[in-house]
Order: C-alpha cells, then sequence, then structure tokens
C-alpha cells in the first residue's frame, strides 16, 4: 500500500530522517520517501495506515488532516 501524507512541520533533512527511523522502528522493510520541501512523506508498506501515521505522530510531527 502506498501512503502520501502532508506533514506541515518538517523543516529539514534531520526531521525527514526522523521520520524515516521512526516508521523503520514500526516497519523494517518499508519504503518511505520525504520530501522536504514539499512537506511530504510517501510510505509504501505493508503496515496499516493508521499505524505509520501513529509514528509519525510519536516522532513529533503533525499530520494535516489527522488528529
Amino acid at each position: 500500500m502506498a501512503l502520501k501524507l502532508t506533514v506541515p512541520n518538517i523543516a529539514c533533512e534531520d526531521c525527514a530522517s526522523t521520520i524515516k527511523q521512526s516508521i523503520h522502528t514500526m516497519e523494517p522493510d518499508a519504503k518511505v520517501a520525504v520530501d522536504v520541501k514539499a512537506k511530504t512523506v510517501t510510505v509504501e508498506s505493508a503496515a496499516s495506515e493508521e499505524s505509520i501515521k501513529q509514528a509519525i505522530v510519536a516522532a513529533g510531527y503533525t499530520i494535516e488532516g489527522y488528529q
């Protein structure tokens, strides 16, 4: 499943690394692409959409349209 999320508080490559690490902790085989300029995270993973979102939020980031 490919999932593209808007994460408005991505500011730099360190943010991207933190998000990637958080998702890989939960799902080691996930393919994660973070576009810092577009403020998007694209994930290809067997994990559920909800668990991916929770991993990003747990890393300290917000997802547009997600509470």
